[in-house]
């Protein structure tokens, strides 16, 4: 079972950037879908961005498509959510989370990953 530790939240203000990490291990990185999630006070976890194992396809909520990129570094083991023009909507707890899947087929479900990550605090100040 493939272990992930998320870093890099914190506070920023309206329009501002921070780079989320995801670093993983326990298992082969490279057989993994990798997806982002997050959770504000008070709503129920949504989705945020997926990558296939090769980086080749990627997925994002209409919410943040065109400020926020997904990555990965298989040879780090290592996933990452550039988040950029942050808004106050985008203050949440980030999860990020594994798929055992080498297809190029992503998934927004969060019911179709089964490893989690323990979340990192994203706050935007206005």
């Amino acid at each position: 079972q493939v272990q992930l530790v998320e870093s890099g939240g914190g506070l920023v203000q309206v329009g501002g950037s921070l780079r989320l990490s995801c670093a993983t291990s326990g298992g082969p990185f490279s057989w993994y879908t990798m997806g982002w999630f997050r959770q504000a006070p008070g709503k129920e976890r949504e989705f945020v961005a997926a990558i296939s194992w090769s980086g080749g396809s990627t997925a994002y909520a209409d919410s943040v498509r065109g400020r926020v990129t997904i990555s990965r570094d298989n040879a780090k083991n290592t996933v990452y959510l550039q988040m950029n023009s942050l808004k106050p909507e985008d203050t949440a707890v980030y999860y990020c989370a594994a798929k055992l899947s080498q297809s190029t087929r992503l998934t927004m479900l969060q019911d179709d990953y089964h490893s989690w990550g323990q979340g990192t605090q994203v706050t935007v100040s206005s």
